[in-house]
């Protein structure tokens, strides 16, 4: 694995991703992601998996820096894979927990929420959430309804039309994580949650992931070509196009300053 750190423990895989410093979302890192959780649905060896980051960062999102140089097969591919990528996670049937090590904003907060558990952790300068809108990314059906499911209708409304980040308070008081812990903690309640789970008659635990997910499932399009189609296709609008090349422009002269 190029962008990946796998650790095999008693019952269960930790996931932890592991490319530069903020573990920024590609295509490479979409595949192996994938292949991970294949291997990991398929094992019957492995009851659940922890998917986290490195230190203070859980992943900063999509790799925009790389996927602007993207053509248009690309692109196309890189959003077919990345909206797969989703609905694997979604229909998992072992339990899969987050331990987010920092910041998860757009595509770090996309893995997130897909999962069963999210253990964050606390410090204001960590953020979480949906800017798609802010940064001109189409958000999916998919993970509106996804979104919707853990913080409510009305809350998932407001703060994905202002592409809001929420510091850790706003997302444990929002039901978007399930606990702030210290950092070097995080990933140890993610352990003690998945040992919770082993402990469990596995049979009854699946079956009743099946039932709480039924009903969000039965509301999601399962073809990953539709489900982030209109991503691929309003990338190359040129305005968006223009905004998004200043972001690119500006962040490469932070990099060399």
């Amino acid at each position: 694995m190029n962008t990946l750190k796998i650790i095999k423990k008693e019952g269960y895989t930790i996931v932890q991703m592991n490319r530069g410093k903020v573990n920024a979302i590609n295509y490479d890192m979409v595949q192996e992601l994938r292949q991970v959780f294949r291997d990991i649905e398929n094992d019957n060896a492995v009851k659940g998996a922890i998917l986290t980051g490195q230190p203070h960062y859980f992943s900063a999102g999509l790799d925009l820096i790389e996927l602007f140089h993207y053509d248009k097969k690309q692109i196309h591919d890189f959003f077919n894979v990345f909206g797969a990528l989703f609905i694997e996670l979604m229909q998992i049937t072992k339990p899969v927990i987050s331990a987010i090590t920092g910041h998860s904003p757009a595509g770090g907060c996309v893995l997130a929420v897909a999962t069963d558990n999210r253990f964050m952790a606390d410090g204001e300068q960590y953020i979480i959430g949906l800017n798609e809108v802010a940064v001109n990314i189409q958000i999916s059906q998919n993970l509106v309804e996804t979104y919707a499911f853990w913080i409510g209708q009305g809350l998932a409304s407001r703060y994905i039309m202002e592409g809001k980040l929420l510091n850790g308070k706003e997302a444990l008081s929002s039901g978007l994580v399930d606990e702030l812990v210290p950092l070097e903690q995080v990933l140890p309640k993610a352990e003690a949650r998945m040992q919770q789970y082993l402990q469990a008659d596995q049979e009854i635990l699946l079956n009743t992931k099946n039932k709480l997910r039924k009903n969000l499932l039965s509301k999601l399009d399962l073809n990953a070509e539709n489900s982030l189609k209109e991503a691929a296709t309003l990338w190359w609008k040129p305005e968006i196009r223009t905004k998004m090349e200043a972001y690119v422009k500006s962040f490469s002269n932070k990099k060399k300053g």
